[in-house]
């Protein structure tokens, strides 16, 4: 995979079989996620809000089409900043957020790098060369196995930290600072064989989450986690992974990052009113409206769009008796 903060959907079709399918898969609707915005139906009905984004619009003569933020028309930044609310963060920010989870969960300060003033409030970081070591009680493996959230991701910076969002400046792999940058490093200075470290990995990015609204961020932070995956696996073992161990990775991924309203739970826009016909008594035809009382009442749990799915890789499916439960995401949400 070519270094870049672009990763390009001809080259992943090209170099990774079946791979860019994975990557769209909606496992809520059984359909590819969709674009859930306007900015690109100019360019025809196939990639108007509703329209599903498929291989084929854009890969071949389209495979520029979707593009990080940062190299977006500036017009268009300030106008999906201004309808979605679309507001990238630097990755110094993304790091401090980062090192105050670390900083509780470890029980200490600055493991993995040391925040540096620079000028304006603005930071840079000094990363700490030397071996992760671990509190007592507590193990690398642990710190593989802790499960993560990152909310409205965009491009997952807090997640995979391969550029900085909001300069356009790819990182390299040992100075990265996202979450599953910082379980990766972990793992790559514990496990010096394949397997164990292709386990180990798997693990890692099946506790670590997202959603996000928008269809083109949403892959593009999809790509960005594979492409995290492959850069670590690449310079641990000098070779690339193998292509099936790629399409887990991402199958993982498409289940872990998925599309959502992160205020209803449900698909972006799926919620709306039912309109019933029927004839009565009299024969008169009646139609009867129903609104969604979610909407109406501002209530995550009454909302009659189609609520979001993820996968509980630890638990097994009661009907099938494989690892890896299906549930509803509103429902890890506390009642209180």
């Amino acid at each position: 995979m070519r270094t870049g903060i672009d990763i390009l959907e001809n080259e992943i079709v090209d170099q990774y079989p079946s791979v860019l399918e994975i990557l769209l898969r909606d496992h809520t609707t059984q359909r590819s996620i969709f674009w859930a915005t306007d900015n690109y139906e100019q360019l025809g009905k196939a990639y108007s809000f509703n329209s599903q984004i498929l291989p084929e619009l854009i890969t071949g003569d389209y495979g520029n089409i979707i593009m990080p933020r940062v190299q977006k028309d500036k017009l268009l930044q300030r106008s999906r900043s201004k309808k979605m609310a679309e507001v990238f963060t630097p990755s110094w920010i993304c790091n401090a957020q980062n090192n105050l989870i670390d900083n509780a969960w470890f029980g200490r300060n600055d493991v993995f790098n040391s925040e540096i003033p620079v000028d304006n409030g603005v930071y840079k970081w000094e990363v700490n060369r030397e071996k992760i070591t671990f509190p007592k009680g507590k193990t690398w493996k642990d710190y593989i196995r802790d499960t993560r959230l990152e909310m409205a991701c965009g491009e997952a910076p807090y997640i995979a930290s391969r550029y900085d969002s909001t300069k356009g400046e790819f990182i390299q792999v040992e100075n990265r600072v996202g979450i599953l940058d910082r379980k990766l490093r972990v793992i790559n200075e514990n496990v010096d064989t394949t397997g164990k470290w292709l386990k180990a990995a798997q693990t890692a990015f099946k506790n670590t989450y997202a959603f996000e609204w928008q269809g083109d961020s949403l892959l593009l932070a999809r790509e960005a986690m594979l492409a995290t995956f492959i850069e670590n696996y690449s310079i641990k073992f000098d070779k690339e992974p193998m292509l099936k161990s790629i399409q887990y990775i991402a199958y993982i991924i498409s289940w872990n990052v998925w599309q959502m309203d992160g205020l209803k739970g449900v698909i972006p826009n799926s919620c709306g009113h039912i309109a019933e016909t029927r004839v009565n008594l009299f024969g008169e035809t009646e139609t009867k409206h129903t609104f969604c009382e979610g909407c109406e009442k501002g209530n995550i749990r009454k909302h009659n769009g189609t609520y979001a799915l993820i996968k509980d890789w630890c638990n097994k499916d009661s009907k099938t008796g494989k690892t890896g439960r299906k549930i509803r995401f509103i429902d890890l949400i506390s009642n209180n």
